[in-house]
Order: C-alpha cells, then structure tokens, then sequence
C-alpha cells in the first residue's frame, strides 16, 4: 500500500479542527491516524496514563472527569463531534491528566502522539499548525471553564 489510506485523508480533510490545513499536512497526519470507536459507558484514557496521542471526535460525546478526594468523578468538560480531545500528547511528562468517558457512542480519528512529535519536529510549519489549532482550542475551554466559575460563584445579594 502507497501511503495513507484515502478514507482516513478524507475524514482528516472534513473535520473541523483541521479545516483549512494543507494537504500536504492532512497527508502527514494520515500517516499516524487510525479510526476509532467507543461504546456508550467506554473509557477513552485514564489519568496518570502515558498520552500516546489525541483524538478528533466525529460523533458522540465524551465527558472529561476528575476526582476530588476520592470520592464520585467529577465532570470537568465535554467534548463533542468536530472538537480534538487531548493535549497531553503535546507537553512532557506526556501523561493524561483526566479521565476521559464517553457518554453515547462515538466515532473518532485517533493521531499517534509519537508519529505526531516526530512529525512536528521535522516540519516546523505543521509544528506551528498544530500548536495554534491546540492554542485556540485551549483558550476557548479555558474562557468557558472561568465563565462557568465566575457564574457559580457569584454571592447572594446581601439584605439590608
């Protein structure tokens, strides 16, 4: 077989994360994607485990969950079709640092973390590409975590 599958270039091209991206890169990324499926209830990684890459959801919705002194996980955030899932992949000691869950079945592309860095280390302009693509999406979870904060920690009204 020469090269990436076609379908997966296909899948890499139409998802929104990559919109815009060059073929020339959606064909690198294809060289270290695999299409994946999760079950209603499946775990996708666990904290603490290595991040050997990330995943571009396509269908379903996955719940990223921590737990706070041993008690009932927390729901941190979700992430929903055409949204990339993990950046632990990204930054050393390249562990996850949730867990992640899906809560309905899903489809995904899952990227090689590995390929992925090697790739980024030899073309630096797929280098830039994903790290502003990651950036934008880190900023705007991080705006939506604050918001969800700051409105649920609002003081009651005093009575005067």
């Amino acid at each position: 077989m020469n090269g990436p599958d076609p379908e997966i270039r296909r899948r890499l091209a139409a998802h929104p994360f990559l919109k815009g991206m060059s073929p020339h890169h959606i064909e690198l990324l294809a060289l270290s994607a695999m299409p994946t499926e999760f079950d209603a209830g499946q775990t996708v990684f666990r904290a603490g485990d290595p991040a050997n890459g990330f995943y571009l959801i396509e269908s379903g919705i996955i719940v990223l969950e921590g737990e706070l002194n041993d008690r009932e996980p927390v729901a941190i955030d979700t992430v929903s079709a055409g949204e990339p899932l993990g950046w632990s992949w990204l930054f050393s000691p390249y562990l996850w640092q949730f867990d992640a869950r899906a809560t309905e079945s899903c489809t995904a592309i899952c990227l090689s973390g590995i390929m992925l860095r090697q790739h980024r280390d030899e073309d630096l302009t797929l280098s830039h590409e994903l790290f502003k693509r990651m950036s934008e999406v880190m900023v705007r979870r991080l705006q939506a975590a604050r918001g969800k904060l700051i409105s649920g920690n609002r003081p009651a009204h005093s009575r005067s």
